[in-house]
């Protein structure tokens, strides 16, 4: 994989196993030690490529007592990647955001298009990122990997102005690659969307530097609408 993620344009990765759900436990310890291990082997084998050290968090009522234990985007763990359940978006959800801002951490919301709920009422988002949350997309959402419905509603997010940042969120090289080069590839075909600056974001997130925002439609507000 990380051959591949060179060679589709990647020298930097945020690795972000799954924490806190109902299957996978990765302690941020046992993280920090695997990715040392993985960039002393890529050294090893002359491999480009820099790994850190994060966590995608799954929602709980109580996250914020336990973000003390977790691992941030950045160091500073000004920056959360939260991982909403795959059905709903749970009420509590305010809260827990709320909890998480008054101790200066912003929630990166992971992968909103492929939410059930977002996917039927995206305003839904559109309230999380006006509470204070920022939003992260997966490339493969553009281009279809998980299905046209997602793609619809990852394009509508886009040109909403309700994303902020494009990942992976790779998995396996054979079923789930990194495919940034075709996502950024179709954020260039939106007339009202500059690629750039999702990099320049993403930068921004792993130093825990300020992400400004642009300009944010609600969905039923928004100008355009893209099927392609």
């Amino acid at each position: 994989m990380a051959r591949q993620a060179v060679a589709d344009g990647i020298h930097y990765v945020l690795a972000t196993p799954h924490h806190l759900d109902r299957r996978y436990q990765n302690t941020g310890l046992v993280v920090e030690r695997a990715v040392a291990e993985l960039q002393a082997e890529l050294k090893r084998q002359q491999i480009p490529l820099t790994v850190f050290a994060g966590q995608e968090v799954h929602l709980r009522d109580d996250l914020a007592t336990a973000l003390p234990h977790l691992l941030g985007i950045d160091v500073g763990r000004r920056y959360l990647l939260l991982e909403l359940p795959h059905e709903q978006v749970p009420n509590y959800v305010a809260q827990v955001i709320f909890e998480l801002l008054q101790q200066g951490t912003t929630p990166v919301i992971a992968h909103p298009e492929r939410n059930a709920q977002i996917m039927a009422q995206p305003e839904r988002l559109y309230d999380l990122v006006q509470q204070g949350c920022l939003a992260q997309l997966t490339a493969g959402s553009l281009v279809g990997q998980f299905g046209r419905a997602v793609k619809s509603t990852a394009l509508e997010l886009v040109e909403c102005g309700l994303v902020q940042v494009i990942a992976s969120d790779a998995h396996l090289m054979a079923r789930r690659g990194f495919m940034m080069r075709a996502g950024y590839q179709a954020l260039a075909r939106l007339d009202s969307t500059n690629p750039a600056s999702f990099a320049v974001n993403a930068r921004l997130l792993l130093n825990g530097d300020p992400v400004v925002l642009g300009e944010v439609l609600r969905p039923n507000q928004r100008r355009k609408f893209w099927l392609f």
